[in-house]
């Protein structure tokens, strides 16, 4: 293994395990949905800002009229895809808000066929069906427990196609902008977004705790910086597939950080479930096999 390809699968383990922190994180704040998604969103600027600065800033000339619409309406899925996965951690499980929002890349690939006309291999279709089983029975479960739970089960899933949106109106900006340029820019623009709309709904700002500080930098540092930052340096030297097929432990490890942090146990119809959801998208991503993102949790 050359050595770049054995440093990537170490940044690779280390990505799944900071981006597997994020439920836990929100989980831990007093704060209401959209004021710890304002937070997350406006330190990742904040601290993405001097690099950006010293380093790109010329490239915002390079934007299109094209290129801004296209990023002002990635940034605004993207603030509302945090808004209800947060939302979704008030009334459901760790492990069944994780494990629905990890579904992104079947909402990926049918957004791509019916806006790029990509078509599913056989192998796809029955991967599909397979995983959208298991989130029938997670909801089955979780309906059992509590009508709440299973409302927080929908806001899961609607928080997934939204960060599937935002991929897919920010994909072709994506290409032709470093990614310093790109995620700076996507990540004011959501933050402003989730700062209207925190003011509409009259949530609070401030002041908190010294905790809650911490916690909303560490939902910056963690998932969205480094987290990320690691997957999309890996992908240089690993394949997409690789990363992909990575990115389904999110839940595993958010399953067993909620476990030995927050005390939540696992129903059977989760464990069930979610096992069923993991190893149909498994498969769907090793029948496709595209060259997708990374997922943005």
């Amino acid at each position: 293994m050359p050595p770049k390809a054995g440093l990537a699968s170490l940044a690779i383990i280390v990505g799944v395990i900071t981006v597997s922190f994020s439920a836990i994180l929100v989980k831990l704040s007093a704060g209401e949905p959209g004021v710890i998604a304002f937070y997350r969103m406006f330190f990742s600027a904040l601290i993405l800002m001097p690099f950006f600065l010293v380093k790109e800033a010329a490239k915002l000339k390079d934007l299109t009229r094209k290129d801004w619409v296209l990023t002002c309406i990635a940034g605004i899925f993207l603030a509302f895809h945090f808004i209800l996965w947060f939302e979704s951690l008030q009334y459901t499980s760790v492990a069944s808000s994780t494990v629905l929002v990890t579904m992104q890349p079947l909402f990926a690939f049918v957004g791509a066929y019916f806006f790029f006309g990509e078509r599913f291999t056989p192998g796809a279709v029955v991967a599909a069906v397979i995983a959208i089983s298991g989130s029938v029975v997670i909801g089955f479960g979780d309906f059992r427990v509590s009508g709440l739970a299973l409302w927080g089960d929908v806001l899961a899933l609607v928080s997934c196609a939204l960060v599937t949106a935002y991929l897919l109106f920010g994909q072709s900006v994506r290409k032709r902008l470093s990614l310093l340029t790109y995620t700076f820019i996507l990540y004011s623009i959501s933050s402003m977004v989730l700062f209207v709309y925190v003011l509409l709904k009259g949530e609070s700002l401030g002041p908190f705790p010294q905790q809650e500080w911490i916690l909303f930098i560490s939902l910056a540092i963690l998932p969205t910086l480094l987290g990320h930052s690691l997957f999309n340096w890996s992908i240089k030297w690993v394949s997409t597939t690789v990363i992909s097929m990575a990115i389904l432990f999110e839940p595993v490890g958010a399953t067993i950080f909620a476990y030995l942090i927050l005390n939540e146990g696992v129903s059977l119809s989760q464990a069930v479930g979610g096992s069923i959801i993991l190893a149909g998208l498994g498969s769907f991503i090793l029948s496709m096999r595209k060259t997708k993102k990374p997922i943005e949790n």
